[in-house]
């Protein structure tokens, strides 16, 4: 990721390292995205989401320490078309995050924050925060894909060229009217 470039915007928070702090986080992560051009209903926007709430609910159930704040800072990297989600908090490095995500029982309540992590993002690890503490980091892709529609997993731009057939739907096209059981 290019941080630091001139295409890179950066946001930060504190929070409260509470369960309504977490909530809190995820909330303000939403709106930043919609600040960078996506709504909170995109896909990029769900996963930043998911992404900064799976963080900092581990960094407030694990790395709490009784009268510190977890911080959350967002990168957004157009250029490299990737949101950098940190989350730091204040524990001791003898709380570090397992390297990889924990295989866990299906059945089981909890466990599953790390695997979401690692499914929604390029790349994620940790590192040390100074003075003290680490911080949680996963880098978002956030530049939207065709779909179903066009049935690919590659952006729009490397599928899409100036000479589409008539009859292939474009990822610009207009929108057909979605069922009327989505219009809740």
């Amino acid at each position: 990721m290019l941080i630091g470039t001139t295409n890179t915007t950066t946001r930060e928070a504190q929070f409260a390292s509470t369960p309504r702090g977490a909530r809190h986080a995820r909330h303000l992560a939403v709106r930043w995205m919609e600040e960078w051009g996506h709504p909170p209903v995109s896909d990029a926007s769900c996963a930043v989401a998911l992404v900064v709430g799976e963080l900092a609910a581990n960094a407030v159930r694990h790395g709490r320490v009784p009268g510190r704040d977890f911080r959350i800072r967002l990168v957004h990297d157009e250029l490299s078309a990737l949101v950098r989600v940190e989350v730091a908090d204040a524990a001791s490095g003898k709380r570090r995050p397992p390297v990889a995500p924990p295989v866990t029982c299906p059945d089981g309540e909890s466990g599953r924050g790390l695997f979401l992590v690692d499914v929604l993002a390029v790349r994620w690890g940790w590192g040390p925060r100074r003075p003290v503490g680490k911080t949680v980091w996963a880098e978002v892709p956030c530049e939207e894909r065709c779909g179903e529609r066009c049935d690919t997993d590659v952006p729009c731009e490397e599928r899409h060229d100036a000479d589409v057939p008539s009859g292939e739907r474009r990822c610009d096209a207009e929108e057909t009217d979605p069922s009327p059981a989505y219009n809740l």
